[in-house]
């Protein structure tokens, strides 16, 4: 499998490609690795340093791959947070000249804006591009629940809803669905969900809540679903091996008292997750 990621990159740290590559290589997966922006480390920390990326030079580099004859091998193009505004543009164009170039292949969108407990992070007209144009072109798409509520206008904060606006955003093109954090009123004290939905139905997976903050989790998260759906089409055990991966690079993060993601110590979790959940199906 080649998938072709067009995220954001850091010297320091693991998010945006910098956390999504490494774990698709464990798992066998060839990675061609397109930034958005090569900072220093990620904006968390409120200071950084190193440029974002122009479409200009984006539609350079990815020329430069398709001028090797790469686009016919290429399964999915992956991306994430995009950086500037002119990214979504060429994002669409390289969808568009890859699926001529092997109609199998898919574009998975991981629709990076923000969470409920900080709001948006990115650029204003980010969520309004990725709600009209960049979402409708993804045949699978990887929000958390509050950028799922904004890509419907909906505010999603039970099963039943969240299940509502996961039917709304896939009336709009994607057709493969992966809710990174499901909270809701109902579920057990200190446990999380991801909600997984395809045209075979709805899978629902349940885990302890672990405390911390945890940036570029939500990039290994997206990788590692889209890699697994897109190798065998099973939603749940797509679901079932990634939920059990992050949840132990999460824990063995907590664990380490360390900031950023122990992506190189829990690479067993990758290779040989212990499928130590049990996945549902709610619809």
């Amino acid at each position: 499998m080649k998938i072709l990621s067009i995220q954001s990159a850091v010297a320091y740290g693991h998010v945006g490609n910098s956390a999504a590559v490494f774990p698709l290589q464990r798992i066998g997966v060839e990675v061609l690795p397109v930034y958005t922006v090569n900072f220093s480390n990620h904006t968390g920390y409120g200071a950084w340093r190193g440029p974002l990326i122009s479409p200009d030079d984006l539609r350079a580099v990815i020329l430069g791959i398709e001028e090797r004859g790469v686009f016919p091998e290429i399964d999915v193009v992956l991306s994430g947070y995009q950086g500037g505004e002119g990214v979504a543009d060429v994002i669409l164009e390289t969808v568009e000249r890859v699926k001529a170039a092997n109609p199998a292949a898919v574009y998975a969108c991981d629709p990076v804006m923000g969470n409920a407990k900080s709001g948006c992070f990115v650029a204003p007209a980010i969520p309004v591009l990725l709600r009209d144009r960049v979402v409708p072109a993804a045949d699978l798409i990887t929000p958390n629940q509050f950028e799922l509520g904004y890509l419907t206008d909906t505010e999603p904060d039970t099963l039943e809803s969240t299940l509502a606006s996961v039917a709304l955003v896939r009336a709009t093109g994607p057709r493969t669905v992966l809710v990174t954090s499901v909270e809701r009123p109902d579920a057990a004290p200190d446990t999380i969900e991801m909600l997984a939905v395809d045209d075979s139905g709805a899978w629902l997976v349940q885990t302890p809540r672990i405390p911390m903050k945890a940036n570029g989790s939500g990039d290994v998260t997206a990788a590692l679903f889209t890699a697994h759906h897109r190798r065998t089409g099973d939603l749940a055990d797509s679901l079932a091996r990634t939920v059990s991966s992050v949840f132990d690079l999460l824990e063995r993060t907590h664990a380490s008292g360390e900031r950023e993601l122990q992506l190189v110590q829990a690479q067993e979790s990758y290779a040989h997750p212990r499928l130590q959940f049990q996945v549902r199906q709610v619809a």
